[in-house]
């Protein structure tokens, strides 16, 4: 296969990738949105329109959820094993494709070429992980305390799920649901984000040719999502929902799921410190800042909010990850040598630029970067503020792009005091040499998630998820397909 990110994308590739992408709704099969047409998903890079895909209605929601329901009973019915082997077929389907889900990233999200295959690896690997844990859901079997009778559990899927996916990872987050889901024998409905649907409509064609039945996975994209997902909501056949997204719409989802009782799982904002303690190394912190800064343009709910720099060390890291900044080449994705793609869209460059801002107004010093670059498309200088005091807005908003605000401090308290002095608890990270520190400083921290000398938590291996107001339940690992199953318990007599 071509290795994309290495030259320009030629127009011909960009046009047969385009080319090959669902436009319709998923509703057992590919149709057209009832009521609604269609809208137009955009190029962040350019602004130019890239294709136009169904709008669909509250109706077609729970026609959607009519198929996934019709579907349950039968993809219940198949063995873990026939699951695995289907999942492990999408897997294999999504690395042939590999490339161009690449490209279709890049083009929807703007994300440089090689961040974006990163990605498509990252999210084929959720399919092979619950490929492999579908044979692996355990009950117990047991006696009873009074020797009456056995005690045995055993699991069963939860039922037909709504997935809510936003707009930052649009293969990753689709593909960390779709899978434990499909692994448990749920069906689902998606509901991608209206800014980037493409790759979760070229994801869900691949599916079905790796043998998905009509039925299990649906998508619906629509720019109404609040009356969409709220009339599913409200419909008692819907088991499940698993959302990624904002604080706000979560706590919309979870009182909406109280009239129903579905289960839920939410992953929502972050605002991740990055704590660098005086003993750190400064090549290993400059680096783990930058990645945790940096990735995906800091478009993630795990990127680093604050970076929090223990006096003794401050100036030669400030200096250092100052200048690793400046260095990073901005333009489009899909051109070689560039390090940070465009954000999402104009609400985004404007939010970085009201919040620098506010932060130099309030007195930070501003280092790097600290505008808009004059050129097409929604692009955003990576920018390095020193000194941030406590009142600057960014310190307690989540930034959702490449600006870092750098925090001095004294003692590992006053880091600890700071790095939790938020209703986020997410992600955090912790850089320092001695083992001991890190470990009592990470026990600390008030985050479901803490990176120890390196700026990237997610592991498919690994359950992810916050605390607090970042949210309930976890992704990944073991604990990913446990949020998608019920336990059955039978209480058998065994008297004589």
């Amino acid at each position: 296969m071509t290795v994309l990110d290495t030259h320009a994308v030629a127009p011909d590739q960009r046009a047969a990738v385009l080319a090959n992408v669902p436009t319709e709704l998923l509703i057992g099969r590919w149709r057209p949105a009832e009521r609604r047409g269609s809208f137009v998903v955009e190029d962040p890079a350019t602004r130019e329109e890239l294709v136009r895909v169904a709008d669909a209605s509250p109706a077609d929601g729970i026609a959607a959820l009519d198929a996934a329901v019709d579907a349950a009973a039968g993809w219940a019915a198949r063995s873990p094993r026939e699951r695995g082997d289907i999942l492990r077929r999408c897997y294999e389907a999504i690395m042939d494709r590999a490339d161009d889900l690449a490209l279709l990233i890049t083009l929807e999200m703007g994300r440089p070429l090689a961040e974006s295959r990163a990605e498509v690896e990252y999210g084929a690997d959720y399919v092979r992980w619950y490929a492999e844990e579908a044979v692996r859901l355990n009950g117990r079997h047991t006696t009873s305390p009074d020797g009456r009778s056995r005690i045995v559990t055993g699991p069963k899927p939860v039922g037909p799920c709504l997935l809510i996916t936003p707009w930052n990872f649009p293969l990753a987050m689709a593909t960390r649901k779709i899978a434990p889901a499909l692994a448990a024998g749920c069906t689902v409905v998606l509901k991608p984000a209206e800014l980037t649907p493409l790759t979760s409509l070229f994801a869900a064609q691949l599916m079905l040719d790796a043998g998905v039945p009509a039925g299990v996975v649906n998508v619906i994209t629509t720019t109404d999502p609040a009356a969409v997902c709220g009339t599913l909501m409200a419909d008692p056949r819907l088991r499940k929902v698993s959302f990624t997204g904002s604080t706000g719409v979560g706590q919309i989802l979870v009182e909406q799921s109280a009239q129903q009782l579905v289960r839920t799982s939410m992953e929502l904002g972050g605002n991740a410190p990055v704590v660098i303690l005086d003993d750190a190394d400064l090549d290993r912190a400059v680096e783990g800042a930058l990645i945790a800064k940096l990735r995906n343009g800091g478009q993630s709910c795990v990127a680093a909010n604050r970076i929090l720099v223990q006096d003794g060390i401050a100036d030669a890291f400030v200096a250092a990850f100052a200048k690793a900044m400046s260095a990073v080449e901005v333009g489009p994705g899909s051109q070689p040598g560039v390090g940070l793609g465009p954000l999402i869209d104009d609400r985004a460059v404007a939010k970085c630029t009201d919040l620098v801002t506010d932060a130099v107004a309030s007195g930070a010093t501003l280092l790097v970067g600290g505008e808009a670059p004059s050129r097409p498309g929604y692009f955003f200088s990576p920018t390095v503020l020193d000194n941030v005091p406590p009142t600057a807005r960014i310190l307690s908003e989540e930034v959702f792009g490449p600006v870092a605000p750098i925090v001095r401090f004294d003692t590992e308290d006053v880091a600890v005091a700071l790095a939790n002095d938020t209703p986020f608890g997410l992600a955090a990270y912790v850089f320092t040499e001695n083992v001991d520190r890190a470990l009592g400083v990470a026990d600390r921290l008030e985050a479901g998630m803490v990176g120890i000398n390196q700026g990237l938590v997610s592991n498919v291996a690994a359950p992810f998820g916050g605390i607090k107001h970042s949210g309930m339940g976890r992704e990944g690992g073991p604990e990913g397909i446990e949020e998608y199953l019920e336990t059955k318990y039978l209480a058998i007599n065994t008297r004589r």
